[in-house]
């Protein structure tokens, strides 16, 4: 008789949904007694019915139209969902209460900020002039560090530490109660800057966020013993202004570039990641780099001159596929490939040359060997014989990492980036294709089908990679077959069938240079083109250099 007189909430375990739209009506079932529950919560006025109108059991010669029944909720059941219910409402009350502290908390911070926006602070006209200095200037001539200890936080009364003024964007940041560490950065250097006193009471300091960028004035310090911070040392902060505040919450940079952030989100954010010091520590060694190499290109005996190729052609060099296109007022033209053919045409009057210039390649793939456009160092020598070829590039890749190495800021970014890298040593290896092919082959090592190697394979980099790691050495690997290399390479003399060609290949890197003896036989270069299926007449300031 009770049941007749209460609300009947009805449960669908195949076909009920738990979403809004339901009611617990016989037309609109709920999928589950929890959500039933939470909707319905057990009182006198409700009873729960159920039933699993698809998959509910029949007896043997039972009628299934059974299944469309509604019976009463079992007691385990009810208990279950009970208990589940129960939880449920805990979790409510708990959220409640953590929504009223944050409320509690974030109220007492505004007031505690609005407050702060009533301090002010200004420069103390009665201490030493500050010297204006770079993050990276620790010439002792210049900054002088206090050390030892005083009761103030700053104090120039002795005149033991140099009073300066920075300039800078917040690195790191770490609040206490009374002191604020900042970690400045300027892109020349760090320095960690101490806050205290008055200054951690204002609404600026307060409310500061990483990257934003200030001016900071006071003492240099010694850091303290068992501390640590960029140099070993610090400023001891007199006043501060804000120069340009960052965004913070969800625009802050922590928040945009996130460390455990997917590739996608740190490519289109590009422009922030720079600032980070592995991005920043990379294309420090790429600076370095180039400038190693324009030395090593100046001093090398014969030296090389670099000139500066065009990146709009008219000509491939690396095959049609990879050429991105576009229409040079009414004609077709293409960003170049590489400049190697164009700086033939200097070497007749400039003896041997170099270029530092900018690469295209249309190869749509994100793995680290296929990039759309790449800084593309390129030499070409006049007068040499293969071996001399050999020699040359083993000769200019030692010079350059020697010289990256001598340097003890590039030498310690490189530490820094890769932990386990060793210069290489001399001589390289030297090994001809056919006997990479048997390596792998020895080595059960099978190419991109899965087959094992065999000779006029094109080595896929995943089996080069594995042979070269293995080996652990450079290795010079040449005599390729001419059929997988660019047209314009030289033939073996005792064998046409192999081109004069090498690719440097390094430890953990893969091939790090391709280079090759050219043809400077007119008919053979006319048989080249012919054989690739190239119009040798856009070519024909390249061909020149054969008549």
């Amino acid at each position: 008789m009770a049941e007749a007189s209460t609300k009947p909430v009805h449960v669908d375990e195949d076909t009920g949904l738990d979403e809004a739209k339901s009611d617990g009506s016989e037309q609109h079932p709920y999928k589950t007694l929890l959500f039933a529950h939470i909707h319905y919560p057990p009182t006198d006025g409700v009873h729960y019915v159920t039933r699993k109108s698809q998959t509910g059991p029949v007896s043997e010669d039972g009628d299934p139209a059974e299944r469309l029944l509604w019976k009463p909720a079992t007691k385990s059941a009810l208990k279950k969902a009970n208990n589940l219910y129960e939880q449920h409402l805990k979790k409510i009350a708990k959220g409640d209460q953590i929504a009223i502290r944050e409320k509690q908390e974030q109220d007492k911070r505004q007031q505690i900020l609005e407050e702060a926006k009533k301090v002010t602070i200004s420069q103390d006209a009665s201490l030493p002039k500050p010297t204006h200095i770079r993050l990276d200037q620790q010439d002792p001539a210049i900054v002088k560090l206090r050390s030892g200890e005083s009761k103030q936080d700053v104090d120039y009364s002795e005149g033991r530490g140099t009073r300066v003024k920075v300039n800078g964007r917040i690195h790191r940041l770490r609040s206490q109660k009374d002191v604020i560490f900042i970690t400045l950065s300027d892109g020349y250097g760090f320095l960690q800057c101490v806050l205290t006193g008055p200054l951690v009471t204002t609404y600026d300091a307060m409310t500061l966020t990483l990257e934003t960028s200030l001016t900071i004035y006071g003492e240099m310090w010694e850091v303290p013993p068992g501390k640590h911070a960029p140099d070993n040392r610090e400023l001891h902060a007199d006043f501060f202004e804000i120069i340009g505040k960052a965004a913070g919450d969800k625009e802050a940079i922590s928040t945009r570039v996130a460390p455990d952030a997917d590739p996608q989100t740190l490519y289109d954010n590009r422009h922030l990641v720079l600032r980070g010091e592995t991005s920043s520590s990379v294309l420090k060694v790429r600076a370095a780099s180039l400038r190693a190499f324009r030395q090593t290109y100046e001093e090398i005996e014969p030296s090389c001159l670099e000139v500066t190729p065009p990146c709009m052609v008219q000509t491939q060099v690396e095959g049609g596929a990879t050429l991105f296109s576009f229409n040079y007022y009414g004609e077709e033209a293409y960003l170049t490939q590489s400049s190697q053919l164009y700086l033939e045409t200097c070497i007749a009057s400039l003896g041997n040359v170099f270029c530092v210039a900018p690469s295209f390649r249309a190869e749509k793939s994100l793995t680290r060997r296929h990039l759309s456009e790449y800084t593309h160092i390129e030499a070409e020598l006049d007068f040499i014989n293969f071996e001399d070829l050999l020699n040359h590039l083993e000769e200019v890749i030692c010079r350059v990492v020697g010289i990256l190495l001598a340097s003890p800021a590039i030498s310690k970014l490189i530490k820094e980036l890769n932990p386990t890298f060793e210069p290489p040593t001399r001589p390289f290896m030297r090994m001809k294709y056919s006997d990479a092919i048997q390596w792998l082959i020895d080595n059960k090592i099978p190419n991109e089908e899965g087959q094992p190697h065999s000779f006029g394979d094109d080595i896929a980099e995943a089996a080069e990679r594995k042979m070269t790691d293995t080996i652990n050495k450079v290795i010079l690997l040449t005599h390729i077959p001419a059929e997988i290399k660019a047209f314009y390479m030289k033939k073996d003399p005792e064998n046409s069938k192999l081109a004069e060609c090498v690719d440097i290949l390094v430890p953990g890197v893969g091939e790090l240079v391709g280079g090759s003896m050219r043809i400077d036989d007119y008919e053979e270069l006319m048989a080249a083109y012919d054989k690739e299926g190239i119009d040798p007449k856009p070519y024909y300031w390249y061909t020149d250099q054969r008549k």
